[in-house]
């Protein structure tokens, strides 16, 4: 299991971008409760496929600086609080069908975020001419293995593994951790 750096731990943000093959990317779980996260549903797939916000570094800027722009660009969020973050970046790789023009996979920073509200509004058109998401859901951080595409899977798994133990942590005591 990978350890992660609690928000308070402060952990390196100055951006490590991946080596050439590999999309410098940010991960991103927000927490309304201990067993509660958001997932979200992809706009371009006909099924309901549910994944986490993510989306590119751009350069320049560092991974948290990007986790908290593509948040709100994907999902309109802004009430958040950081509880941690990965210490290294996990990889992926895409499947041939799935692979962009220059990398073979994405390198991703994940952040664990908390709500600062009880009642999120989301708004997945806050850039109306790239919608990622058509629908949400709140549910276990423990089931993100099994509801990601089979490329993501294993990186979910670590990702879980390590972070579900502080959002308990976080919670303890207060059900909204607010």
């Amino acid at each position: 299991m990978m350890s992660a750096f609690s928000a308070s731990d402060s952990p390196n943000t100055s951006s490590r971008l991946s080596s050439g093959r590999y999309r410098p990317n940010v991960g991103i779980i927000v927490a309304r409760s201990a067993s509660q996260v958001l997932y979200c549903a992809r706009a371009d797939q006909p099924d309901l496929c549910w994944q986490f916000p993510q989306g590119g570094i751009d350069s320049g800027e560092s991974p948290l600086s990007a986790a908290y722009r593509e948040l709100y660009e994907e999902t309109g969020l802004t009430a958040v609080k950081l509880i941690a973050a990965l210490p290294q970046p996990l990889r992926y790789d895409f499947p041939p069908p799935f692979r962009l023009a220059d990398y073979i996979g994405q390198e991703q920073h994940w952040f664990l975020f908390a709500l600062t509200t009880p009642e999120p509004e989301l708004n997945f058109a806050v850039r109306p001419e790239e919608i990622e998401f058509k629908a949400s859901r709140w549910d276990s951080l423990l089931l993100a293995p099994a509801l990601a595409v089979s490329f993501k899977r294993e990186v979910y798994a670590q990702v879980a593994a390590a972070f579900q133990p502080l959002l308990t942590a976080f919670y303890q005591g207060d059900p909204h951790g607010l």
